[in-house]
């Protein structure tokens, strides 16, 4: 699992990454609020903790932000406001859970679980223009043609699929294939070549595209940039 913290107290930060670690979670961080929006529009977290005084753009901008751009990734916000009217704002804004400071770090823990767990997508099928991943039969299709995908190519189009139309960066797909261990060749590139082969080259317009020093966006109506 990995998760976004963003969140200014440095020390907190520290306990929460430490303590997380030992619940097999791993945390990318950062304490600005605009550096935090950015990262999670740039790759895939399973979930986002979220202080709510930030410097750069505060959490309840960043949340705000982040749905009006229809990033669904759950939101845990942090912060010492414990007033209802704080609460109901953050929830309006589409906050998932709250949490108010101090509070001990295996709640924290119990709370990222029951987040997840609720995120995990009930659907079995997803859509993109002539696209459809159907996820219980681990099949692809464009224009009602079915798509012969090697198991790793249908890893990673139904990773773009779920970020869409959010790019996604080639450290978070070498993370949905190899975990924390990929191979020291250039094996991704070697695999989004194929991907793209299977759902690009035999159709009029393109949905897989490259955005160079960014990473790899599953999205129509695009001009590619690889």
């Amino acid at each position: 699992m990995l998760i976004l913290l963003i969140e200014d107290n440095r020390a907190l930060a520290a306990h929460i990454i430490e303590y997380l670690e030992l619940e097999n979670v791993e945390c990318d961080y950062t304490e600005r609020g605009d550096q935090g929006l950015e990262l999670a529009q740039q790759q895939s977290f399973d979930m986002i903790i979220l202080d709510l005084n930030l410097p750069g753009l505060d959490g309840l901008s960043v949340c705000q932000q982040l749905r009006e751009a229809g990033n669904q990734t759950p939101i845990l916000m942090l912060t010492a406001r414990d007033s209802l009217e704080n609460k109901l704002q953050g929830f309006n804004l589409g906050a998932d859970d709250y949490l108010t400071k101090p509070f001990d770090l295996p709640e924290l823990a119990v709370r990222i679980k029951a987040l997840t767990r609720r995120a995990v997508p009930q659907q079995s099928r997803l859509q993109l223009a002539d696209l459809t991943l159907d996820l219980s039969l681990r099949e692809a299709s464009r224009q009602g043609q079915r798509l012969n995908l090697h198991p790793i190519g249908w890893d990673l189009l139904v990773a773009l699929a779920k970020a869409s139309p959010a790019p996604v960066s080639r450290r978070e797909l070498e993370r949905v294939i190899w975990q924390d261990a990929p191979p020291d060749s250039d094996a991704l590139k070697s695999h989004l070549y194929q991907l793209r082969k299977v759902v690009n080259k035999p159709f009029a317009t393109p949905l897989l595209h490259t955005l160079r020093n960014v990473g790899v966006v599953l999205r129509d109506n695009f001009d590619d940039q690889e």
